[in-house]
C-alpha cells in the first residue's frame, strides 16, 4: 500500500506524475477549489473581523471524500497544487478538510514545472503551509465579495435586474468607456503628408518623407498649402544634403510572462486571454507526445510576472543554439533579465514561461499536439529561445535630403549579423533599402506623392492592448485578466467589434453610476494600491484583517449614500431624440433583448425603436422596416404572416407578427442539411458576444457547427459535404470547413 499521498489541483497533472513515481505514490486531484464562500450569501461576517464562512462547493462532495479517505490511509501527505496565491488557498483548504482524519505531517511541496526532477526536488524540500499568502488570497476573495455583494443589488435597483458589479472588472469597464468618451469628443484636423521616390541611376530606388520647411517642422494643414508646396517642388533638383551612418546591437526580448504572453498570442495568433491560458494550462500539465517521450509537460507554469530563468534551462538553451546555429549566435556574456517591481512578490518566486527542455522543439512534437497547442508552443520556444541568443547587429542609415528649403528623411537598415533575427525576424515597414549615397549627391525624383489625411481619435483597446493597460496601471493581476475580460463580455457591458472593444449602452450607464457615486472605488490609482496591499499581506507586511476595515470603513458608509442618491434609470434615460410617430422625446431603456427605444408618452403612445450611436455617441433611429419586406411565409399555428427578424446578439429568427396574441418562432434555416447527423437542418444563431455561428437544429442530439455561412456543395479535395463563405483580407472566399483540409476558391472571379 502506498505510504505517500500527493493532491495535486487538476486531474492532468495526476498521469503526468505517476510516470515520475513508484508504487509507494498515491496521486490524486482536488478538481481545483474545494471549498469556497457559498452564492448563497454574502458569508463575511464584517463584525467578527471578517470571518468567511466556507463550505464545501457544491458537486465536490465525491472529491473531498475521496480524498479524506485517501488521507486516512497515508503517513506522508504532500499538497502540491499550483505555486501562486491560489493554489496555496486551495492546499489550505484541503488541509483543513482532511486532517482530522489524518495523522499524517500534512506538508506543501510546489514546482514550476512537471518533470521528474522538479518533483522529486520538491519531495525532498517540503515546507509548511503559507499562512500569509493563504491571507493574501482571502483577503482578495473576501474584498471581491462584499463590493458584489453589496454593489450589484444596488445596480438591480437602479439600472436592471441581474447584472453585477466587480471590485476589478468595474475599473477595467471604465477604461473602455473612458476610451470611447475620448474618441466621442475627438476632433480630427485635416494634414496632408508628401513623399518623394527617389533614385540615384543605381538601383534601388527609395522613398522619402517631408519633415520641414524652411527649417520648420512641416505642417500642411489645407490642400491649399499642399497646392503651394507642390508648386515650390516642381522642377527644383533634389540632393543628398545629409547622410549617417552608425552600427547598433538589437537585443532579444525577455521570455514570457503572463501579461506579454496573452499579447503576444492575440497579436500573432488571434488568440483571447482566455483562451491562451486554458491552451498554456494543457502544455504545462503535460500532453501525450507518443514514442519516447510519451506524456510529457511542455512548459513551465504559466501564471507569472518573473523573466527570470533558472541556470540550468539557461544551459540547456546554449547548448541548442551553438549545436543548432553555432557558437556566434550565443552571446560572450549569459543573458540575464530582470523582473519589475519586488523580488518579494509570490508570482517572482517563479521562473518566465519557458520550454521545460528547449531540445524538444516545436517541430518534434507538431504532429502529436493540436493546430493551437503547436502554435502556441512554437511562440513561447522561439520567444525563449531568442532570449538566450547573441544580439543581432544592424547598420542603420539615416538619409536627409534637400529641395527648395525643404528637407525629406528616410531610414535605412542592414543586418550584418543575424543573432536572435536568425530565429525571429522582424519587419520595420519604416526602414528603405538604400542605395549607394554620399553627401551633395544629386537625386532624381521619380514621384511626389501627397494625400489628405484625417487626424484619428485614439484607438479602442483590443485583447492586448488592454491587457498591457491593466499591467501597466496595476490594475488585478496577470492571472486575473482573461476572467475580467470574459466578464465584461458575458455581462453585455462590452462587445468585441472588429477585434476591439466597444462599451454597450448598459455599460457606459453602470461605468458612469460607479464612477459618480463610487468615487474611491472607480479610481484606478486606488485599485492599483489595493494590489499593493495585498502583495503586502502576502509578504507578511501587512495584517488582512486591517486592510479590509480600512476598506470597509469608506465603503460602506459611500454604498449607503449612492442608495439614497444614485438616480434610477429603470425607467428609461433621454435619448436625445423624438418619437417620430407622435413628437415626445424617446428615452433608452434596457430590456431583456438588450437597449432599445421607447416613447416617453407611453401608454398613450407605443412606439419602439432599434438604434445606433454615431461616431460622437448620439442616438440614431433605426427606421422600422415595412412588414412586407420581411414576411418569410406564414405562422403554421395561426395563419398569419412569419416575419424576418434580428435578435439582440445579432442572428436573424422566424417570428409571428401576431405576437403577443401568437407567440411562434423558428431559427433562421440556410437550407443545408447538417453534414454530419443528416438529419437535421444548418441554422443561424448567434453566442452571448454576438457572434454569428450556424449550427444543426438537431441540437442537443447534434452538436454540429461552423462559424461561416454553410453551401450545399461538396469539397472537391476532402469530400466534406458542404463549404462555407469566408471574407478573408478583402477576398469572397468559399473554404472547406475542415481544418485538415486547405481547400479554397475565389467568389470574387
Amino acid at each position: 500500500m502506498a505510504k505517500n499521498l500527493i493532491i495535486v489541483e487538476s486531474p492532468a497533472k495526476v498521469k503526468t506524475i505517476k510516470k515520475f513515481l513508484g508504487s509507494g505514490y498515491m496521486v490524486q486531484a482536488s478538481v481545483g477549489h474545494v471549498r469556497d464562500l457559498p452564492r448563497s450569501s454574502l458569508s463575511v461576517d464584517e463584525a467578527n473581523n471578517f470571518a468567511p464562512d466556507y463550505q464545501v462547493i457544491e458537486g465536490k462532495e465525491k472529491v473531498v471524500a475521496a480524498l479524506r479517505e485517501a488521507a486516512a490511509k497515508a503517513e506522508h501527505i504532500y499538497l502540491a497544487p499550483d505555486p501562486d496565491r491560489e493554489g496555496e488557498a486551495i492546499a489550505w483548504h484541503v488541509a483543513e478538510l482532511i486532517k482530522d482524519v489524518s495523522k499524517a505531517d500534512i506538508q506543501r511541496i510546489q514546482f514550476n514545472e512537471i518533470t521528474a526532477k522538479a518533483v522529486k526536488q520538491a519531495l525532498a524540500e517540503p515546507r509548511t503551509l503559507d499562512r500569509n499568502l493563504f491571507d493574501a488570497q482571502q483577503a482578495r476573495r473576501i474584498l471581491d465579495r462584499l463590493v458584489g455583494y453589496k454593489l450589484s443589488p444596488l445596480l438591480w435597483k437602479k439600472v436592471k435586474r441581474g447584472i453585477s458589479a466587480g471590485r476589478v472588472q468595474s475599473v477595467a469597464l471604465r477604461l473602455i468607456v473612458d476610451r470611447e468618451k475620448e474618441r466621442q469628443a475627438f476632433v480630427p484636423e485635416e494634414y496632408w503628408p508628401f513623399h518623394a521616390t527617389l533614385a540615384t541611376g543605381v538601383p534601388p530606388q527609395f522613398r522619402t518623407e517631408l519633415v520641414k520647411i524652411d527649417g520648420k517642422k512641416a505642417k500642411v494643414g489645407s490642400e491649399k498649402k499642399a497646392a503651394e508646396v507642390e508648386k515650390r517642388l516642381k522642377g527644383q533638383p533634389f540632393k543628398v544634403a545629409g547622410l549617417e551612418v552608425k552600427t547598433r546591437e538589437k537585443t532579444p526580448p525577455p521570455p514570457f510572462t503572463t501579461s506579454t504572453l496573452q499579447q503576444n498570442a492575440n497579436q500573432r495568433l488571434g488568440y483571447t486571454s482566455k483562451r491562451t491560458m486554458n491552451i498554456a494550462q494543457k502544455l504545462y500539465e503535460g500532453l501525450d507526445l507518443g514514442g519516447e517521450l510519451g506524456l510529457t509537460a511542455l512548459i513551465t507554469y504559466m501564471r507569472t510576472d518573473s523573466v527570470r530563468i533558472s541556470d540550468e534551462a539557461r544551459q540547456a538553451a546554449k547548448d541548442v543554439i551553438t549545436s543548432t546555429w553555432g557558437n556566434d549566435y550565443y552571446p560572450a556574456k549569459a543573458r540575464v533579465y530582470k523582473s519589475k517591481g519586488s523580488a518579494k512578490n509570490i508570482q517572482d518566486a517563479h521562473e518566465a514561461i519557458r520550454p521545460v527542455d528547449p531540445a524538444i522543439t516545436p517541430d518534434r512534437v507538431k504532429g502529436e499536439v493540436t493546430a493551437e497547442q503547436y502554435n502556441l508552443y512554437r511562440l513561447i520556444w522561439n520567444r525563449f529561445m531568442a532570449s538566450q541568443m547573441a544580439g543581432a547587429k544592424v547598420e542603420d542609415t539615416n538619409v536627409l535630403a534637400e529641395c527648395a528649403g525643404t528637407e525629406w528623411k528616410a531610414k535605412g537598415e542592414r543586418v550584418l549579423f543575424p543573432g536572435f533575427l536568425a530565429l525571429t525576424p522582424q519587419k520595420d515597414e519604416d526602414n528603405e533599402d538604400l542605395p549607394p549615397l554620399k553627401e551633395g549627391q544629386a537625386l532624381e525624383l521619380v514621384k511626389l506623392e501627397k494625400e489628405q489625411k484625417f487626424t484619428q481619435p485614439p484607438a479602442r483597446y483590443n485583447e492586448a492592448s488592454l491587457v498591457k493597460e491593466l499591467e501597466e496601471k496595476g490594475i488585478g493581476r496577470p492571472s486575473t485578466y482573461a476572467s475580467i475580460i470574459s466578464t465584461l463580455q458575458d455581462r453585455d457591458y462590452a462587445r468585441l467589434e472588429e477585434k476591439s472593444f466597444t462599451p454597450t449602452d448598459l455599460g457606459v450607464v453602470v461605468s458612469e453610476q460607479l464612477t459618480e457615486h463610487f468615487t474611491q472605488l472607480m479610481d484606478v490609482g486606488f485599485t492599483a494600491q489595493m494590489e499593493d496591499a495585498l502583495d503586502k499581506v502576502a509578504d507578511g507586511d501587512q495584517d488582512w484583517v486591517a486592510l479590509l476595515n480600512g476598506f470597509a470603513a469608506e465603503f460602506n458608509p459611500t454604498l449607503e449614500k449612492a442608495a439614497q442618491a444614485m438616480k434610477t434609470v429603470k425607467g428609461g434615460m433621454p435619448a436625445g431624440v423624438d418619437c417620430p410617430d407622435c413628437g415626445k422625446p424617446m428615452q433608452v431603456k434596457f430590456g431583456k433583448a438588450g437597449p432599445f427605444l421607447a416613447c416617453s408618452g407611453y401608454p398613450e403612445c407605443r412606439c419602439t425603436r432599434n438604434f445606433s450611436r454615431d461616431a460622437s455617441g448620439a442616438v440614431q433611429i433605426e427606421e422600422k422596416l415595412p412588414e412586407t419586406a420581411e414576411v418569410m411565409g406564414k405562422c403554421p399555428q395561426c395563419g398569419k404572416d412569419l416575419h424576418l427578424k434580428k435578435s439582440r446578439t445579432g442572428s436573424r429568427f422566424i417570428a409571428c407578427s401576431g405576437y403577443p396574441d401568437c407567440k411562434h418562432t423558428a431559427p433562421f434555416s440556410t437550407g443545408v442539411t447538417c453534414p454530419k447527423c443528416g438529419e437535421g437542418r444548418m441554422v443561424e444563431k448567434s453566442s452571448r458576444r454576438g457572434k454569428i455561428f450556424y449550427s444543426c437544429e438537431r441540437y442537443p442530439n447534434c452538436d454540429y457547427a461552423v462559424w461561416d455561412f454553410p453551401v450545399a456543395e461538396p469539397c472537391p479535395d476532402c469530400g466534406s459535404p458542404i463549404l462555407v463563405k469566408k471574407f478573408t483580407r478583402g477576398k469572397n472566399l468559399l473554404a472547406c470547413p475542415n481544418k485538415e483540409c486547405k481547400y479554397k476558391k475565389s467568389l470574387d472571379e
